[in-house]
């Protein structure tokens, strides 16, 4: 069942975060997803697709609907992960800062955890308003072999974070949508690293084709 908005009541356990465009959603999110959910015995794990950047051209981001779908495609056979649509619903600015209070709202009192990998850890001064990210729920990281953080240029950006990290003990693959898009319109395989449901829905949808 998805959530969202007025979702169904909320699970006794702490809840993951996890945020993206997911387009298309792989291997690389689903690792650290179920990473987070043993290592911090978290009830569920929210996917979270980013609402629609009307800022960028028709082109750079699939229709949120296809992102929506394909997510659900690639979560149908694991209950604990569950699409949450409130960013996709919601007006733009779409920025993970606003974004945690609209969640805590569905899970009032339980600990909320934003999952993220090492990449998004090294660039995370640049998001929107990090401190207030960090005042309102920790980071639980997945290393990746391509990322590496330079934590004092870190800190000095975003005071306190160090202590709001927790690293993930877990696999991690340096793959990302974009180059998965790049094969997808070269026509290379997409299996092991995109579910095959989701792979029949980018041919399906005829998705990447023109990138």
């Amino acid at each position: 069942m998805d959530g969202g908005i007025g979702g169904e009541e909320s699970p006794a356990g702490p809840v993951g975060i996890l945020g993206g465009t997911f387009d298309p959603p792989h291997v690389g999110h689903l690792l650290l997803a179920q990473t987070a959910l043993e290592e911090l015995a978290l009830e569920r794990v929210l996917f979270v697709p980013a609402g629609q950047p009307v800022h960028k051209e028709d082109n750079a981001v699939s229709a949120a609907h296809h992102r929506v779908t394909m997510t659900r495609l690639a979560l149908a056979r694991s209950p604990a992960f569950v699409v949450d649509t409130t960013d996709v619903e919601r007006p733009e600015p779409h920025a993970t800062a606003t974004l945690l209070p609209l969640l805590r709202a569905q899970y009032p009192g339980r600990q909320l955890w934003l999952l993220i990998g090492g990449d998004s850890l090294r660039d995370f001064a640049t998001w929107y308003r990090p401190q207030e990210i960090i005042a309102q729920a920790p980071l639980a990281v997945l290393a990746r072999p391509d990322a590496v953080v330079s934590w004092p240029d870190l800190e000095a950006a975003v005071p306190g974070i160090r202590s709001a990290v927790t690293f993930l003990d877990g696999p991690s693959v340096a793959v990302s949508s974009t180059q998965i898009r790049r094969w997808a319109a070269a026509g290379r395989s997409l299996r092991y690293v995109v579910a095959d449901p989701v792979v029949a829905y980018i041919r399906r949808a005829g998705l990447y084709q023109n990138r």
